[in-house]
Parts: structure tokens; sequence; C-alpha cells
């Protein structure tokens, strides 16, 4: 079978023929259809995550078929009992594992979950990863509810677009950020109730005039910037932080945090329980991720380009022939 696979780390993935995966008596096998690409990938290719192993097929999120069955597969390895953290065991598809840039996988008969029936082949591939870190963040970690005022920071990834949608279809009036005017307009289009460019002078002054405070944010940046999101949540308001993408936190404050009883929450993934109930929730709201590009496995260059282009709006997703 042809794959994507990491043969060194800090140069491209190689496109080769090899092994078909062979299924244990606890695994089925998978004919993937599409799989998408996370900034984990990224970071893999480029040496700069932990543990890294090479000869390994990269990729987290996949779909295909398993006897004519349209299936979506949860990335979680080894969660674990503990809902409020993984255990000392757990990973994530795509690393020590293989993963789903290829044309076959082998995965645990627990990782397999239906696809979402209104939902294409590329646009169920969107939601694993991303999915699950958005709900845990919104919903578990946010406690996000009906007419909660949120925040959704850096609104052209992917995560971010899912946790819009999520806080969208429960209720909350959503507001974003971006650096890209063009993007505050397709989150507007998307049903936005309002948006900031966080490079604009005082845009944080000008989106409190609008709400007075959120109830909720949704951070993955971090940064110097995250002293605005600070100054910007409301008496007893939650931030739920899923990244690091600009780096250490910087000025911020202590007496802002203590005199609005605010609450900084870290999130990561989530549980099999959570995966199971981001999918019934995207069923039930029939909610559908915002898709960039879609490339075949052997313009993996091009894809990986386009994650790292600034003017991405939404998954890029491998359509696996």
């Amino acid at each position: 079978m042809n794959a994507l696979i990491l043969i060194k780390k800090n140069t491209p993935l190689n496109y080769l023929d090899t092994d078909m995966p062979y299924p244990s008596a606890n695994q089925v096998l998978v004919q993937l259809k599409a799989a998408a690409i996370n900034h984990r990938d990224l970071w893999i290719r480029k040496g700069i995550y932990p543990r890294i192993d090479v000869y390994t097929i990269l990729g987290s999120d996949g779909v295909g078929l398993i006897n004519d069955q349209a299936v979506i597969i949860n990335p979680n390895i080894n969660w674990g009992n503990n809902p409020t953290v993984p255990s000392s065991d757990y990973s994530i598809l795509g690393m020590p594992e293989d993963g789903t840039f290829a044309e076959y996988i082998a995965v645990g008969k627990d990782r397999i979950h239906p696809i979402p029936t209104h939902l294409s082949y590329e646009q169920a591939a969107a939601l694993p990863l991303g999915g699950l870190t958005a709900y845990r963040a919104v919903f578990t970690k946010g406690l996000c509810k009906s007419g909660d005022k949120v925040l959704i920071s850096g609104i052209g990834g992917s995560v971010a677009q899912l946790a819009f949608r999520f806080a969208q279809a429960a209720g909350a009036k959503v507001y974003v950020t971006s650096s890209s005017d063009e993007k505050l307009e397709k989150a507007l289009q998307m049903g936005a109730v309002g948006g900031a460019n966080y490079t604009v002078q005082h845009w944080d002054k000008d989106i409190w005039a609008q709400t007075d405070g959120f109830d909720l944010i949704v951070d993955s940046a971090g940064g110097t910037g995250f002293k605005d999101l600070v100054r910007l949540g409301g008496l007893g308001g939650r931030i739920v932080v899923h990244g690091n993408t600009d780096g250490y936190f910087a000025k911020l404050n202590p007496q802002t945090i203590f005199s609005k009883q605010l609450s900084i929450l870290g999130t990561s993934m989530g549980t099999d329980a959570e995966f199971e109930a981001m999918l019934d929730f995207v069923r039930q709201h029939k909610i559908v991720p915002v898709i960039d590009s879609v490339f075949a496995l052997e313009e993996h260059e091009k894809a990986f380009a386009r994650m790292r282009n600034k003017e991405r709006f939404g998954k890029v997703v491998f359509k696996i022939e």
C-alpha cells in the first residue's frame, strides 16, 4: 500500500509503497478514504514533538470503510479511567502507532464509530482530533450553555471553528478574533455575533464595549496577547487554553484574575466518552466542519505548505483513492 512515512526529522515525508498492516485479534482493518492534517503532524515533521519515532506513518484523523460500512476513527489510545487527565500510557494515533496517512490502517475495534451520515468522507475526516479538543474545551471545561457570551480566538484554525460551531449550536452568542479581516468576514457569514482584528490598536476595548465581558473564552495561542483575553473575561468567567502557538504568557495581572473570580483552565484532547458525545452532538445539530482544501496523498508537500499558509481557513484534508 502507499503511505506517507516519516524517515528523518525536519524533512519532507516520504510517499512510499510499504507493507499492508495486519490486524491483531482485537483490531480491524480500515480502508482509508480521507485523512486530515493537524499541527501535531507539522511539529512531528519538524522534530519539535516529544519522543519522535522515525519510520512511522503520521496522521491522527481518518475515516474509511470496513466491509462497505463508513467509519470514523477515535485517535485516543489508552486515555485511562480518570476523566480529568490521561493515563501515563496515553498516546495519539499517528506516532508511535502508525496513523492515517495511508491507504489502510489496523486499529482497535473499540476505536471505530459510524460516520455522521450528513458528512462526506472529507468533512468527517476533519472531526476526530479537532472535534474532540473543541468539545472538551467548550463543554467539559468551559461549561458553555445557551445565552453565554463566548469568544473564540484565532478563528482561522480548525479547532477554533469547531469550538465556534459547538458554542453556536448550544445557543451561545459567539464572537471571534483574527489578524485577518477576510477571516472575520467569513466568521460573520457563519453566524458570529461580532469580531475583532487583534492587530488593531484598542481592539479589546472595542469588543468590551460590545459585550461587557465574556462568560467563556477559548484560546489556542497564549503569548503576549493572552493578557488581553484576561481583561475581556467577565465576572466569574472561564478561559480555556488548548494550545500555545504564540508561546509563553506575558504581563498577566493576577489582580484581574482574582478580582473577577476568573477560572483559567487547560485542556488537550479528551476521553472516549467525550468523543462519543462529540459525534452525537455533531449528528444532532448537523454540524459540518469547514474544509479549506483537499489534496491527494502524493501531493503532501502542497498540503503541508497550505497548512503553513496564514490565509488557510479550515481543515486541510487528504482524499485517499
